[in-house]
C-alpha cells in the first residue's frame, strides 16, 4: 500500500491536531503543492504548547509487513513518523524519530519492530510490539521545545 499526494482529493483524509487541544496556540497545516503533502507551521510554547501534528487513517495492511518507507524533505528539524494501532481493545500510539535534510529529499526506512509505543509523550516500556494488520492511521509530529517555523514536504509513505 502506498500513500500519495497525486489526487487533490487526498487532502481530506488528512486531519491536524495542534497543541491547543491541551491549552497551547500552536499552529499546523496540511496542503498539497505541486504533487506533494506540505505539513507546515509555527510551533509556539506558550501556554505549555510544543506540538503540531497530523494523521490519516489507512486501510486495513495484511500481517506480513513489517516496515514503512517514507520520502521526504524537511528542514533540519526532527519529526517523528507516529501510528495509531488497535491492541486488545486499546487505541496506542507507536511512533519512531527522524532527522530531516534540507538538502534533497530522502527515503526513510523504518521497521516497524523498532517503534515505541507512547501516551502522551511517554514511553510504555511494556508495551507489545507493533504488528501492521493493527495500524489503523498513519502521521506525522514535530514537537520541540524552541517556537519557531517548521515545515516538512511529504512525497510518499509505503508499508512494505
Amino acid at each position: 500500500m502506498e500513500i500519495n499526494f497525486d489526487k487533490p482529493t487526498e487532502i481530506t483524509r488528512w486531519r491536524i491536531t495542534n497543541d491547543n487541544v491541551m491549552g497551547g496556540v500552536s499552529s499546523g497545516m496540511m496542503l498539497i503543492e505541486n504533487g506533494l503533502g506540505m505539513f507546515s507551521g509555527n510551533i509556539s510554547l506558550d501556554n505549555n504548547g510544543g506540538f503540531s501534528s497530523v494523521y490519516r487513517t489507512i486501510e486495513p495492511i495484511a500481517e506480513h509487513i513489517k516496515k514503512i518507507t517514507i520520502t521526504v524533505k524537511g528542514d533540519g528539524q526532527r519529526y517523528q513518523l507516529r501510528v495509531i494501532a488497535h491492541v486488545d481493545g486499546y487505541r496506542v500510539t507507536y511512533r519512531h524519530e527522524f532527522l530531516t535534510s534540507q538538502e534533497s529529499p530522502e527515503q526513510l526506512t523504518f521497521n516497524l519492530a523498532d517503534f515505541g509505543a507512547t501516551f502522551l509523550g511517554r514511553i510504555l516500556p511494556n508495551a507489545p510490539a507493533l504488528v501492521a494488520d493493527q495500524i489503523k492511521e498513519v502521521g506525522f509530529l514535530i514537537t520541540k521545545k524552541t517556537p519557531g517555523p517548521f515545515t516538512l514536504s511529504i512525497a510518499t509513505i509505503s508499508f512494505e
